[in-house]
Formats: structure tokens, sequence, C-alpha cells
């Protein structure tokens, strides 16, 4: 985890008996480079040595978990069911999109609708934090090699922006501030032995929204990254958004997000989200 204000957060452990760690002795911050050079083993040597401090953390901010992700790369329509609702047919191979790394921000804070923001969308997904350079594997079965954790990602989205003045390009609609609530943890993936079984849900006010599970999606996680390889360089730290279920407001049987509005998200494994709607 990371703690603090925006732009002054510090590294935190969270064991499973609910103390918190001070990694600021093993590491400035939780990046890619802290990945890239092994931090989570030696991070697991420094918990099984008790070397690292316990820190309290109540009444702190919780920031998103990874700092600073190179890029936000976006899988769009990957559940058969969400494709339906909006109106596509499920696609032959992954549809990729780009988000602004700067729209990530912490599971609790506020999102921002953007001025003149008419049709704001939740989304609930697990996102891949890459922890190793991927690049052009020789296949799916190399892809695990590369993960550096999963989390919870709310990958807000605003409809009339993303596809009615979009230009063609979703990226728009997708890359507003605040629009990609990201944790609240890193969860390394010795403790997710299966990323296609993990429950996703999402509710509004309260109100159920979503109810799926990763093993519906289209495209796997070890595909998504092999797929992923072959036209770009994945580095440790990147940030990819897997796509979502059906129950968005898209699908025309919601309202769209409105100021004052709570979102929860929740994933199997990974914890839980919440934002308040606020106004640009």
């Amino acid at each position: 985890m990371r703690i603090g204000a925006p732009g002054a957060e510090r590294p935190v452990v969270l064991l499973p008996d609910g103390r918190h760690l001070d990694l600021s002795g093993l590491t400035d911050d939780i990046d890619g480079e802290f990945l890239a050079g092994d931090g989570p083993g030696r991070l697991r040597d420094a918990v099984a040595g008790d070397r690292l401090p316990e820190i309290d953390v109540v009444g702190q901010r919780v920031g998103p978990p990874i700092a600073r992700p190179g890029v936000v790369l976006c899988i769009g329509m990957n559940y058969a069911a969400h494709a339906a609702e909006s109106g596509s047919d499920a696609p032959q191979w992954p549809v990729i999109f780009y988000k602004a790394p700067n729209t990530v921000v912490g599971p609790y804070d506020e999102v921002l609708l953007p001025r003149g923001s008419a049709k704001a969308d939740w989304e609930v997904e697990l996102a891949i934090v890459i922890g190793r350079r991927a690049r052009y594997l020789g296949s799916p079965a190399d892809a695990p090699a590369h993960v550096g954790g999963y989390a919870i990602c709310n990958d807000v989205s605003e409809r009339a922006l993303q596809l009615e003045t979009s230009g063609g390009q979703w990226s728009k609609g997708k890359s507003c501030e605040t629009f990609n609530p990201l944790g609240p943890w890193l969860v390394t993936p010795d403790e997710i032995p299966d990323p296609q079984t993990l429950g996703l849900r999402a509710w509004v006010n309260g109100e159920a929204r979503q109810a799926s599970n990763t093993k519906d999606m289209i495209f796997n996680v070890a595909t998504l990254i092999y797929e992923l390889s072959q036209v770009t360089v994945l580095e440790p730290g990147d940030v990819i958004n897997t796509g979502t279920p059906e129950g968005v407001a898209l699908s025309g049987r919601f309202p769209y997000l409105m100021e004052g509005d709570i979102m929860e998200l929740e994933i199997d494994g990974l914890g839980r989200q919440r934002q308040r709607v606020g106004q640009a």
C-alpha cells in the first residue's frame, strides 16, 4: 500500500493480521524500479526477519498502490455480456486503448465529473501491474512471470466523450482527471494463484450494478499480456485494465453518475473501493 497525501505517499505493507509495517527503510516508493529490483522478494525477507517497524495508518489517506505508471493500457469489451450490452459483437482480437497515467488516484479519492458531463459511467475491473519487462513473449505461458501484482480498478468513463464526440478515439472519454481509482492494495501473484477465478462486484448508492467473475473474460490475463507484448513493450509499473463485465450505465438499464453518487467496487482477495462523485 501507499499511505499519505497525493504526491507524498509512503510505502507500507499490510500483514494478514491487520498490522501495517513501514517500508521506507527498504524503498522510497512502490514503483516500477521497486518491482523490477525484486522488491517483493526483499520485502518478504524483511517481514520474515522482523526488520520493519510497525506504523499507525488510522485516519490517513490511502493512495494508489503503484506510483507513476508509465502507461495505463485498457482492454475494451473483454466480457461477452458487456460487449452485447454495448451493442457490439465479441471482439476477435483484444480491443486496446490508452488512459492518461495521471488519471490514477487512490481507491477512496473523489471522482470528478468533467465540466458539462452528462454520461459518466463506472466500470469495475481487474488491474494487472507489470513487474518485469515484457517484449515479444513467446507464448501466453510466459506471461505470469511478468506480473508484479493485481489490484482493483474503476475504469471511469464519460460515454459522450468516448463515443459521441470522440473522433474515433475512446481515450478522450477515459482520460479525465481522477478517472482511474486504483487499489487499495497491490496484491502479489503468490496471493492470487489463479486470476481467472475472481468475483467482481460494483454498487452505486448501495444498489447492485455489476456481479461477474474473471473466468468470463474473453481474453484471459496471460493472453492479454502476451498479445500486448507483441505490439508494445510493457515496463515494470505499467498498469493494464483488463475490461469490465455487464452492468454499466451504457446498457440503458441504469442512470449515469451524478454529483453526490457513491460508487463501491470489490474483487475477491483484492479489497474494496469507495468513491464519492464530485464536480470538476
